[in-house]
């Protein structure tokens, strides 16, 4: 049914009006639009927006939806360096009042039961954990559910480092702030030792980050079932 409902959501596009963007980091920023009313979407989903104030090749990108379907507004998440791409380039150039085209949101990275969970993040990939996790926190539902977020950032920027502090303190969720793949390694082992194939692993961030992460735990007995994986590509 997902899969039908990811091909009906796609074709569906609509104008987002821009609102704010702001900085991260040295080189991340955020950028809010206005949520319309009949605009829902499942925490961790992705959408794909549109520049459509300028022509530009690759007009169209995918994003992960920052925001929990609970807030106000849509909010995607972005590192751009010195050097952008021509749509990164159109991202800062949007002034207030200004539209992007969105279809979707789509996708099955989000959390459908109990089961414990590690959450994995590489970098930019805590986008669509901090959708996750923020609605975990509105929906109350955080005390009842076993989760783990490993979030490794080799420049210790770590985005949203504050709200991810407040979630920590008002649900169950742990976090563990990582700068080595060796680290990370030792913490998913903590983890499948206690909960193995009982337990759910979502992996999100540079496509190369997402695959060794999943082999590791596939070496390591985890079923493919349980992997659910955000590959994020141009990093």
């Amino acid at each position: 049914m997902s899969f039908f409902q990811d091909m009906f959501s796609i074709f569906k596009k609509r104008e987002l009006l821009f609102l704010e963007s702001h900085k991260e980091s040295e080189d991340v920023y955020s950028f809010l639009f206005e949520k319309e009313k009949d605009l829902n979407w499942k925490a961790g989903q992705y959408g794909l927006f549109s520049i459509t104030h300028k022509t530009i090749k690759n007009a169209t990108k995918p994003f992960s939806v920052a925001s929990a379907p609970t807030e106000n507004i849509v909010k995607i998440t972005t590192r751009i360096s010195d050097d952008p791409s021509d749509f990164k380039k159109a991202l800062l150039e949007l002034k207030q009042g200004m539209k992007v085209k969105m279809s979707g949101p789509v996708g099955s990275f989000n959390l459908e039961d109990n089961s414990p969970s590690l959450l994995i993040a590489g970098g930019i990939g805590i986008t669509p954990f901090r959708s996750i996790l923020k609605q975990l926190e509105a929906d109350g539902a955080g005390e009842q559910k076993q989760i783990k977020l490993l979030y490794l950032d080799a420049k210790k920027s770590y985005l949203y480092k504050d709200e991810l502090e407040v979630i920590a303190k008002n649900t169950s969720t742990s976090v563990t702030y990582l700068d080595s793949r060796d680290d990370l390694q030792g913490e998913i082992d903590k983890f499948n030792a206690l909960y193995k194939n009982n337990g759910k692993y979502f992996i999100a961030g540079p496509k190369s980050l997402v695959d060794s992460v999943s082999s590791y735990l596939q070496s390591n007995n985890v079923s493919k079932r349980n992997i659910k994986k955000d590959a994020f590509y141009g990093y």
